[in-house]
């Protein structure tokens, strides 16, 4: 779970409501025909703009980037890559075979490395799957753009169904300031699905295909590295790259381990 998303959305809304209720009453900012109009008219201008099976993708992956963590942090990968190099030193490749890696792409890297696939094949077919997933990934992002664009718009566009309706109907001075106020509301609407729902995730999908982007390139020269049979004190120094300057000792202290057996 994303602690971050969940935790922005509840400040978000509480911040929102707390500042309708501190001046008025809660009742009078739902209007139901007018979230209609900015959510059906957002959905309509979406499939509209992209094909139906890549919204429904966004959905899915959009979900996923918001409140799923991914706990494959290069440190860990790292981790995991040493000593899979030590265990294919000492017993061959087909010694990985009984080997439990949660990571699905690692795991499908070691497997070509059990089956004999040659490291031209295993880079091709995994940068192949890699830049695939992170060209989803940015298609999502660009439909949650999309609904960004679309919510203010729509919110306008209630905003003047209102307010033709509201100057139709002048005869009683009176129901000029509720009428202005139901015809505004459109426009939060659309403001606040924009702004606190769809351009955040579309940020977040870039920030996360970014963070995939080096998780699986180290994968993919980690299984490169374990099927040439590479020492694991070797494949420290070529992995630590991926981290941080701060956690670059990870990378030594591996080494020395390694150097110890």
């Amino acid at each position: 779970m994303d602690i971050a998303t969940l935790l922005g959305l509840v400040i978000g809304m509480t911040v929102v409501v707390m500042a309708i209720l501190v001046g008025s009453d809660l009742w009078i900012f739902l209007n139901l025909p007018g979230f209609l109009i900015v959510v059906a008219g957002t959905f309509a201008a979406t499939l509209i703009k992209f094909p139906i099976n890549q919204v429904f993708v966004a959905f899915k992956d959009g979900t996923k980037a918001a409140f799923i963590n991914e706990k494959s942090d290069p440190k860990t990968l790292i981790t995991i890559a040493l000593d899979l190099a030590r265990k294919a030193r000492k017993g061959g490749l087909l010694a990985l075979e009984s080997v439990e890696i949660e990571n699905d792409f690692f795991k499908k890297g070691i497997q070509m490395c059990v089956d004999g696939q040659n490291a031209a094949v295993i880079r091709k077919a995994m940068t192949s799957e890699m830049e695939l997933t992170i060209q989803r990934h940015a298609e999502g992002s660009k439909i949650f753009r999309g609904i960004g664009d679309s919510a203010p718009a729509f919110g306008m566009i209630g905003t003047l169904v209102g307010l033709v309706q509201m100057l139709s109907s002048m005869e009683d001075p009176k129901t000029i300031g509720p009428a202005m106020a139901i015809a505004l509301l459109t426009t939060l609407y659309g403001a606040l699905i924009a702004n606190l729902i769809a351009l955040p995730i579309a940020d977040k999908l870039e920030s996360k295909t970014d963070t995939e982007r080096m998780t699986r390139s180290l994968i993919i020269d980690s299984v490169v590295e374990i099927q040439a049979g590479q020492n694991p004190r070797v494949l420290a120094q070529l992995l630590q790259v991926y981290l941080p300057e701060n956690q670059r000792h990870l990378a030594e202290l591996e080494e020395e381990e390694a150097a110890a057996e």
